[in-house]
């Protein structure tokens, strides 16, 4: 099923160094499972763990993607995460090599941007169970082995876009509003075991995330929508995350030094407008800001006649 390359070990921590998440085996370096590594924030995460000391173990659904972090000295293997047996055999062949999982990272994750009566069920189902289904059935899977522990910290990439919903990005941003939720109660019922759950919600960073989102968006937009003449907005959306964004090498490195805190925040938000855009909507009535995505996304240039 797939290629394994183990890492060699690791030099110990220089003293002065923020400690990382303490591993039941004593003097042992923290295990942490990341999803979603073949590119952007995921494979950023897997280098700043990895120079952080921790044992990395990067998935993708291609593990040629994976290379170059393996000649680094990381773990690599398959996972498709829409694969309930490939996110068992990974996560046994974890624990079976390692002995536990510190840290589990659900990062995978795809934006579908398109005007929400465009998008066909299958490729409702689709985007939530890549970002909602996807990352509870992980955290199911490792919970266990860090219930027995006495500890673990469960990291789910969410989005901005969870908090303040746009024109053109419903269904993604119900797919990362559902995350949240899902983390919000898995992080007080996981509590009383030891378990921290901590919710990132990110703003724009610099990734292929754009370029993705926007040759999805080409493909679900029909031609007979009502809002074919405002195709350019629709992708515009989908690349918004791409304008002005921050490096996703800082995000990561935030991300990871908030990981390795004694207590690490219930939410953190990293990146331009991660804390912008929610402090708008808290502030300005609702009708308020609908007008200013329906002026911002070109939707006043339609009538109730057209298309």
């Amino acid at each position: 099923m797939k290629t394994k390359r183990t890492a060699p070990s690791r030099p110990a921590h220089r003293s002065g160094q923020t400690q990382s998440p303490r591993s039941p085996v004593a003097g042992a370096s923290p295990v942490v499972l990341i999803t979603g590594c073949s590119s952007g924030i995921g494979n950023a995460l897997a280098r700043c763990f990895h120079d952080a000391g921790f044992q990395v173990v990067a998935t993708a659904r291609c593990l040629d993607a994976l290379q170059p972090l393996a000649v680094q000295g990381m773990d690599t293997d398959v996972l498709d995460v829409t694969n309930t047996y490939e996110i068992r055999q990974v996560v046994e062949r974890v624990l079976a090599e390692k002995g536990r999982i510190d840290v589990l990272v659900n990062n995978a994750g795809y934006g579908l941007m398109a005007p929400t009566l465009d998008v066909a069920p299958a490729e409702l189902r689709s985007q939530f169970h890549t970002n909602v289904f996807a990352p509870l059935e992980l955290v199911q899977a490792v919970a266990p082995a860090m219930r027995e522990a006495g500890r673990g910290l469960i990291i789910n990439i969410g989005s901005v876009s969870g908090v303040v919903t746009t024109p053109f990005a419903g269904v993604y941003c119900a797919s990362k509003a559902a995350l949240h939720a899902l983390s919000d109660a898995l992080r007080m019922e996981l509590a009383p075991f030891g378990i921290r759950v901590m919710t990132v919600q990110p703003g724009a960073i610099r990734s292929s995330f754009g370029d993705k989102a926007q040759a999805k968006a080409a493909q679900v937009l029909r031609t007979d929508s009502w809002y074919q003449t405002l195709a350019d907005a629709v992708l515009a959306r989908a690349n918004l995350s791409q304008i002005n964004s921050t490096p996703v090498e800082v995000f990561a490195q935030q991300l990871v030094r908030a990981a390795q805190r004694p207590s690490p925040p219930p939410v953190l938000r990293l990146g331009k407008s991660s804390r912008f855009l929610p402090l708008l909507k808290w502030i300005l009535p609702t009708g308020w800001c609908d007008r200013l995505f329906i002026q911002k996304f070109g939707l006043t240039r339609l009538s109730r006649r057209s298309g």
